[in-house]
Parts: C-alpha cells; structure tokens; sequence
C-alpha cells in the first residue's frame, strides 16, 4: 500500500476530525502517485457548488508521458457523501474551520484515495508549545531505563 503523508499538517493545525474520501484523477495522475511524486504545499478542499474539491495539491508531471500529461496544480473532485459535504459546509463556514488533505494512499482494491481533515489554526504560541511537548516526550523516552 502506497501512502503520502502531509506532515506539516500536525504542526499548522489542530486536527479535529478526519474522513476519508475518493479523489477522480486522470491516467498520468495516478502513475505519478505510485512513484510518490506528491506536494502538499498550500494545499487544501473547499466546498463549491455542493461538491468538494482539493486545490493546490501539486502530483508532478509523469515524466515518461508525452502528451497525454496532466496539470500539476489542477483542483481535483474529492467523492463524498452528500451528507457528509453539508456536514463539513456547515462546520467551516459557522465555526471558522478549514479543510486539509493528511494524506493520499493507494488501498488494497487498487484505489487512490485521500484523508482530508476537519482543522482549527494553530497560532504561533501553540506551536512553540506543542514542540516543547514533544521534545519533553523525546527527553523522558530518553531517560527511561530498559
């Protein structure tokens, strides 16, 4: 199984809650994926029109494609629910919230598929705290006798 892991998503936002969903991709797309060939950068969903797209997510070229090639920074139909879409509308228009993709992975069936994540902004002192935490953890592992 072939996973992508947005890791900078953890440390710029507060995860609140996670659903998983399938994304329409061209030909190209999905070989670029299997190579790992995947940017998180500045990428985020939106929900426009009753349906949910990911924006700014860069899947780089298939280099061994010629003419058939895709745009890197294409914005990308993410297949929900309609239940679950108004859900989410709901959440990040009253509450203030903001959707992020943690991580695009191929499953068993062959599927490319993405974890998009309900998140609240983690503002520049959370931040410093959360590393101080983690590095607190590191420093007691550190220390504990086997």
């Amino acid at each position: 199984m072939i996973s992508i892991k947005n890791r900078r998503a953890t440390h710029d936002y507060y995860i609140v809650q996670k659903y998983e969903a399938g994304i329409v991709l061209k030909g190209t797309e999905i070989k670029s994926i299997r190579a790992g060939a995947v940017n998180f950068k500045d990428s985020y969903a939106r929900i426009i029109n009753d349906e949910c797209w990911l924006l700014n997510l860069h899947i780089s070229p298939w280099e061994k494609s010629a003419y058939f090639n895709h745009e890197a920074e294409r914005k990308r139909k993410l297949l929900l629910h309609r239940h679950e879409i108004r859900r989410l509308r709901t959440k990040v228009e009253e509450q203030g919230m903001t959707l992020i993709p943690l991580e695009v992975f191929i499953n068993e069936a062959g599927l490319c598929k993405v974890i998009i994540a309900l998140a609240k902004g983690k503002h520049t002192f959370d931040k410093r705290d959360s590393i101080k935490k983690r590095d607190q953890e590191r420093e007691r592992y550190r220390t504990v006798d086997f």
